[in-house]
């Protein structure tokens, strides 16, 4: 299972359900929080580290399949596991087309819950490590210079150093001296790093500046 730093979001308006479930995650050293209702858990405040949502269908107030969908417009992702004492099939392609992890009908083999929990677990840690390397490589390129900012779009765009300088207007030997100071701070060492790192940052041509 994952480490101890990580939380599972119990949802569940059964209390025996969710004392079970939190005997459980807590038998291995996880952090479980649980809650009678959405509006209870919207109460509590967001994980330091990674998580999931073991997730009733049927609850009072918002159904977990229509908070499911909440969440998805608001684009907050938190993995999903539904479970529920009256599935179906329409039920569960929906969540699962939606992007649940899994859908398990009651009574469910603990083991089956932590497999899934355990792949939410990891698919959270893995969103989080990258939007961790986003924001640095993102810190990284706010530090440029608007020119250096503006070239880099443009390498990214797979421009030559000539073209860049007859579109800035500048020498060839400024655009590579430029290319070389924003490669440095952008701490790349090649040019398809600094593409890679370009991509995930989704620049275009809306950041070219004038300097």
């Amino acid at each position: 299972m994952p480490d101890a730093n990580s939380t599972v979001f119990v949802i569940d308006d059964d209390p025996d359900v969710r004392a079970s479930v939190g005997r459980l995650l807590r038998s291995l050293g996880l952090e479980a929080q649980l809650f009678a209702s959405v509006s209870d858990f919207l109460k509590s405040g967001p994980p330091d580290g990674p998580s999931c949502l073991v997730l009733d269908v049927r609850l009072p107030g918002r159904s977990g399949l229509d908070f499911q969908r909440e969440l998805a417009a608001a684009k907050k992702e938190l993995p999903i596991i539904f479970v529920t004492g009256h599935g179906d099939i329409p039920m569960t392609v929906q969540a699962m087309k939606s992007g649940a992890i899994e859908f398990l009908t009651k009574p469910y083999r603990d083991q089956d819950l932590l497999d899934a929990i355990g792949v939410g677990l990891a698919r959270d840690r893995d969103r989080r490590e990258r939007e961790k390397a986003v924001a640095s490589i993102r810190v990284r390129f706010e530090a440029l210079t608007p020119r250096e900012r503006e070239i880099m779009v443009q390498v990214n765009q797979g421009r030559l150093c000539k073209q860049i300088a007859g579109d800035l207007g500048i020498a060839e030997t400024t655009v590579k001296v430029h290319r070389s100071h924003l490669m440095r701070k952008m701490k790349a060492r090649s040019l398809p790093e600094l593409s890679r790192m370009a991509d995930k940052l989704k620049l275009a041509p809306e950041w070219r500046q004038s300097a």
